[in-house]
């Protein structure tokens, strides 16, 4: 424990030392959404949906931005870059709407500790995170838990959105607090990343209609953690909590970040065979982007304040090679932006990582090419949430804010002036 503190210290002043090393570049903020207050300042558009933003997406065509209100249950719509919003997409369902539902409230066998028969699917939603499908038609938002499940035990929803008419067309349980979700890059696979007891669900999504799609795995690293018995909350109850997952661009692997413990998690994606963990992995790690060329993974390290980078085929080589076990791997390079390293994200030329500072309420522009952080800005408290524009000059930041410190309930909209 004494040396797990201290190689936090370090981290920290490691991260202090970047910053004073840090040279200007051009991040600027230009304006913000927030539900503060209606300032009248030029580029502050108040809106007071904004509650608890946790994160950011562009659609793949670049025409709206969709904001998770996780606080206020809904995803926000704005059209890009006028900054018009479209639409409101409520977590709220009702007795109406049971159509969405299919007949289904749990998944695997999850039990309900609160009983309910009959209502479960009566709940407002906390969306989370959300990934696109099927070249953008669809938006995948998952749920921290569901209204009437304050221990976060119980099985939880994720929704699946229509881009076309921004609507809710279905909802699927879900495992606890599934936190993350990603899409194989052919769009013929979902895998919903499960916090609360160390487990995916695999959702086969081939073709274009949403009632056909249906869980065809449940995949396990490790061992599958009880959910009976949570007195507490199972965000904190978590064991390996799983977060950032991506598949490799030839869709055939599936990795996971286990940010309680640390390593990388994978598993063969036609099979959902766990293949075993990497241990020599950025400090509890949180996020997984992997760069455009498909040679290079990142990973955010939370309490660290570290971003790393692998080769990415020599990580999947050392996990096929894993045997289901614990490994060191081939390790990499790490680099401190701040602590509380959460979102990263890559520039669309690939030449740039932004990293979302949680504790330190701050954006990181890190100049790839150098390995080395470049620029810094001042977001609002807590930031935790990151978006890149498609043409790359603008990068969204979604500011959560913390329990007992305040902050939070705004979206910050910067310019990168080196992007021009």
């Amino acid at each position: 424990m004494k040396r797990q503190t201290f190689a936090l210290a370090l981290c920290a002043l490691l991260a202090a030392v970047a910053a004073a090393d840090t040279v200007g570049t051009g991040l600027q903020r230009k304006g913000r959404i927030q539900a503060l207050a209606d300032t009248g300042r030029a580029g502050d558009i108040y809106d007071p949906g904004v509650r608890s933003p946790k994160s950011a997406a562009f659609s793949p065509d670049g025409r709206k931005l969709y904001i998770n209100a996780l606080e206020g249950g809904e995803t926000l719509v704005y059209a890009w870059p006028s900054l018009k919003r479209l639409a409101v997409i409520r977590h709220d369902f009702g007795p109406g709407d049971a159509a969405l539902f299919r007949g289904e409230t749990t998944v695997f066998g999850y039990p309900y500790f609160n009983g309910r028969e009959g209502s479960r699917n009566v709940f407002g939603g906390k969306p989370v995170e959300m990934a696109f499908s099927h070249g953008g038609r669809y938006l995948w938002v998952p749920y921290y838990r569901r209204s009437f499940d304050p221990h976060a035990a119980s099985p939880s929803a994720l929704a699946i959105v229509d881009t076309r008419s921004d609507r809710i067309v279905r909802v699927m349980p879900t495992g606890p607090l599934p936190k993350y979700i990603a899409v194989s890059p052919d769009s013929t696979l979902a895998v919903v990343t499960h916090w609360g007891d160390n487990t995916l669900g695999a959702i086969d999504i081939r073709g274009d209609d949403p009632a056909r799609f249906r869980y065809t795995a449940h995949w396990i690293v490790e061992y599958r953690l009880p959910v009976e018995g949570i007195t507490g909350n199972r965000d904190s109850e978590c064991g390996f909590c799983l977060r950032g997952t991506v598949f490799t661009p030839d869709g055939k692997t599936v990795l996971v970040a286990r940010m309680g413990g640390g390593g990388l998690a994978g598993f063969e994606a036609a099979t959902g065979r766990y293949l075993g963990t990497l241990l020599d992995l950025v400090p509890n790690p949180r996020h997984l982007v992997v760069s455009q060329d498909g040679r290079t993974l990142y990973a955010s390290g939370n309490q660290s304040g570290l971003v790393g980078r692998y080769d990415l085929a020599a990580m999947v080589q050392a996990l096929y090679a894993a045997d289901g076990k614990r490994v060191d791997g081939p390790g990499g390079e790490t680099l401190a932006v701040g602590r509380g390293a959460r979102t990263i994200a890559l520039s669309p030329d690939g030449r740039t990582l932004y990293a979302a500072i949680n504790n330190e309420s701050g954006l990181v522009k890190v100049d790839l090419a150098r390995w080395r952080v470049v620029d810094r800005a001042a977001v609002d408290p807590f930031t935790v949430g990151l978006a890149v524009s498609p043409d790359g000059r603008t990068i969204v930041t979604t500011s959560q804010g913390r329990s007992g410190q305040g902050g939070g309930n705004s979206v910050g909209l910067y310019a990168d002036g080196a992007a021009d």
